[in-house]
C-alpha cells in the first residue's frame, strides 16, 4: 500500500508499505478521508516531541472497516467510521471524573500510533478500549466524517466557554476552526457572531461560507475598536482566540463585556507563551478566562451527529481533495490560507 511517512522537519514522503493485519483488539479500516490541519503543517515544519519517526501521520481520520483482529466484536466488513485523535488512557484520576480532555497520559493517532495518511490503517487497542471508534451516519460522507474530529474540538471550546442563547460572540481567526467556532456559535443560539482576521482574502473566503453579521480585518481596523463599536461599547460575551497569537489573546480581554467569557482556543508557540494580561480588567468585570485542549471520544460522538443533522454543515468548507500523494501539496495550500479545509483521499487518482 502507499503511505505518506514522516521522517523529519521538511521531509515527509510517499512510500510503499506492507498493508498492516489487525493484532488482538485491533481494526484494519481501509482509509476514505484524513483531513489536514494546522497541526500538520507545524509537524512538517518542526516535527512534534511526541513523534518518533517515521511516523505516518494524519489524525482527522473516515475510512471503513476491513477486518476486526482477535476479540473485537460490533463491527462488520464494511462498517463506516471516524476514528477520534487524543486517545485518553480512561483510567486515571481525571477520566474518571470526566475530563478526559486533559488526561496527563494521553495519546494521539498520528503521534504514537500511525495515522491516516494511508490507503490501510490500524485502529489500536488503546482507542477501542475508551469508545473512540464511531459509526459514521448513513447520510454524511466520509469526508465530512473527518471533520467530526477538528469540530468535535470546536465542540470541547464552546462547551467550556458557555456559549448560548443571546450571546454576542468574537471568533478571531478565519481559518478552518474559525469557520466551525461561527457555526456552531450560531446552532448553540448566539445572537450575534463577529469573525475577525488579519488576511483579508482569507477574511472574505471564510465570511462568504459561515456569513458572520460583521467581517473585521484586523489589518485595517483595530479589532478591539470594531467590535467595542459594532456594541454600542457593550463588548462581546464570548471571545474565541482561535489563532495562535498572543495579541489575539490580549485583545479578547479587551472586547469582553462585563461577565464575558474568552476562550484561548489556540495554543500559543511553546518559545513565546507569554502575554501581557490586565489582571483589573478580569477583576473589575468579573471576566473568565478558559482553556480548550482537543476533545473526548463523547465529543466526537455528539460532533457527527450535529453535523448528520445539519445542525452545523461542513461539506462547503472543504475546499480542496487530492490524492495521497498530493500530502505536500495539501501542506503547501495549508500553508498559503488559499484554502479553507484540505481533504486527503487515498483512493483519488492523481491527476
Amino acid at each position: 500500500m502507499k503511505v505518506a511517512r514522516f521522517y523529519a522537519p521538511g521531509d515527509i514522503r510517499i512510500e510503499e508499505a506492507p498493508e498492516p493485519s489487525p493484532k488482538a483488539g485491533e481494526l484494519k479500516i481501509r482509509v476514505h478521508n484524513t483531513s489536514t490541519c494546522g497541526t500538520d503543517l507545524k509537524i512538517f515544519r518542526h516535527g512534534h516531541h511526541h513523534i518518533d519517526p517515521p511516523r505516518v501521520i494524519g489524525h482527522e481520520i473516515a475510512g471503513e472497516v476491513v477486518e476486526a483482529g482477535e476479540g473485537v466484536t460490533g463491527w462488520e466488513e464494511g462498517a463506516r467510521v471516524q476514528v477520534i485523535a487524543a486517545i485518553p488512557c480512561g483510567a486515571c484520576a481525571e477520566c474518571r471524573r470526566g475530563r478526559m480532555t486533559v488526561c496527563p497520559h494521553q495519546l494521539s493517532m498520528g503521534y504514537h500510533f500511525d495515522g491516516g495518511f494511508a490507503e490501510y490503517m490500524i485502529i489500536p487497542r488503546n482507542v477501542l478500549e475508551v469508545d473512540g471508534v464511531n459509526r459514521i451516519p448513513g447520510t454524511l460522507s466520509y469526508a465530512e466524517a473527518s471533520v467530526a474530529e477538528p469540530f468535535a474540538c470546536v465542540l470541547n471550546g464552546q462547551t467550556l466557554a458557555g456559549v448560548g442563547d443571546g450571546d454576542v460572540v468574537v471568533v478571531i481567526g478565519a481559518g478552518p476552526i474559525g469557520c466551525l467556532h461561527a457555526r456552531l456559535a450560531r446552532a448553540r443560539g448566539a445572537d450575534t457572531v463577529y469573525l475577525v482576521e488579519l488576511t483579508k482574502s482569507r477574511l472574505e473566503m471564510a465570511a462568504d461560507l459561515v456569513k458572520p453579521d460583521a467581517a473585521i480585518c484586523g489589518s485595517e481596523l483595530d479589532p478591539v475598536e470594531e467590535v467595542l463599536r459594532l456594541t454600542e461599547g457593550r463588548g462581546a460575551d464570548v471571545v474565541i482566540t482561535a489563532a495562535a497569537s498572543g495579541q489575539a489573546q490580549e485583545d479578547g480581554l479587551k472586547m469582553a463585556a462585563r461577565g464575558g467569557r474568552i476562550s484561548f482556543f489556540g495554543g500559543l508557540p511553546k518559545d513565546n507563551p507569554i502575554i501581557a494580561c490586565d489582571s483589573n480588567l478580569v477583576h473589575y468585570r468579573e471576566l473568565t478566562i478558559v482553556g480548550a485542549n482537543g476533545s473526548s471520544p463523547d465529543h466526537n460522538k455528539q460532533a457527527l451527529e450535529l453535523i448528520a443533522t445539519g445542525a452545523v454543515p461542513v461539506d462547503d468548507l472543504i475546499t480542496h481533495r487530492l490524492p495521497l500523494d498530493g500530502v505536500l501539496d495539501a501542506i503547501q495550500i495549508v500553508s498559503s490560507g488559499e484554502a479553507i479545509k484540505v481533504t486527503i483521499e487515498p483512493g483519488r487518482v492523481s491527476g
